[in-house]
């Protein structure tokens, strides 16, 4: 019998990840696709998705999805908040508010790296993690807006000066290469290379994590379930070893092509016209 673990994330929030891992990813490749077209490397990327004009197409055609996907998970996270306890729900432990307790665990943290204080006691979410939440909510209306300005240019340049659409083109690529690395890099190694989630966090692919290594990381939050009585009601029983293969395949495979649009890029650099 597999070890119990502690349910995290419900299928819907699951759902929406993996919307947004296939999004982001098939955007950063057409993308990538456009902007290295010049270099073999940018042709061969290009190539797979039809060529330098059908990767322009699926790129808009994906922006758009993304923002309409945007759209309803915020409506979807509206429909969660307690209204009648609203706002101090804001600034509950379930929250993924940024509090001053995230401030004193991020230097609490650096503290801990250096071996001079205790590891700090996460809640429900950590301060990273709420740091990726937010950075979605400003990434992809900024990215959103900007590209739209960019593929409607014309209907655009009724609006505001050409400068502008230059503007908009160098806030896109900017906040396009920073949220890639940040994601390349950064979450990669923070959900799925640390020590004790390697060989993969899998939490967010199967809605659960160990309830030990949960207890390690995030005790806060598991003594206040505790307190309240409700752990109880959130233990499962992990996925089957096919299921947890299938969660394996497609997890390497996204950091794989991650890792890829990553290097190459940065190999290509300096033969791309900016």
């Amino acid at each position: 019998m597999q070890r119990k673990r502690v349910r995290r994330f419900t299928t819907v929030q699951r759902i929406f990840h993996l919307l947004l891992i296939l999004f982001f990813t098939t955007q950063a490749a057409t993308g990538l696709a456009r902007l290295y077209i010049e270099t073999g490397w940018g042709k061969r990327l290009a190539w797979v998705f039809g060529g330098y004009e059908l990767s322009l197409q699926i790129h808009k055609v994906m922006g758009i999805l993304m923002m309409c996907g945007f759209v309803i998970y915020a409506i979807y996270l509206f429909s969660l908040v307690n209204w009648r306890r609203f706002p101090r729900v804001l600034f509950s432990p379930d929250s993924l508010l940024p509090q001053p307790k995230d401030m004193k665990d991020f230097f609490q943290h650096v503290g801990w790296f250096l071996r001079i204080s205790k590891a700090p006691k996460f809640e429900r979410w950590a301060y990273w993690e709420k740091f990726d939440f937010w950075a979605v909510f400003w990434g992809i209306p900024l990215l959103g807006i900007t590209g739209l300005l960019l593929s409607y240019s014309i209907a655009a340049s009724r609006i505001m000066p050409g400068w502008g659409l230059n503007v908009a083109l160098w806030v896109h690529r900017i906040e396009a290469l920073l949220a890639m690395a940040h994601v390349f890099i950064i979450h990669f190694f923070v959900a799925h290379l640390r020590r004790h989630n390697f060989p993969m966090d899998r939490t967010m692919f199967e809605g659960t994590t160990d309830l030990e290594a949960t207890r390690h990381e995030r005790s806060a939050w598991v003594e206040r379930l505790e307190q309240s009585g409700r752990l109880e009601t959130l233990l499962a029983f992990g996925a089957s070893l096919k299921v947890r293969a299938l969660f394996y395949l497609f997890g390497y495979a996204a950091m794989a092509a991650g890792i890829y649009l990553l290097i190459g890029g940065l190999v290509n650099s300096a033969s791309v016209t900016w």
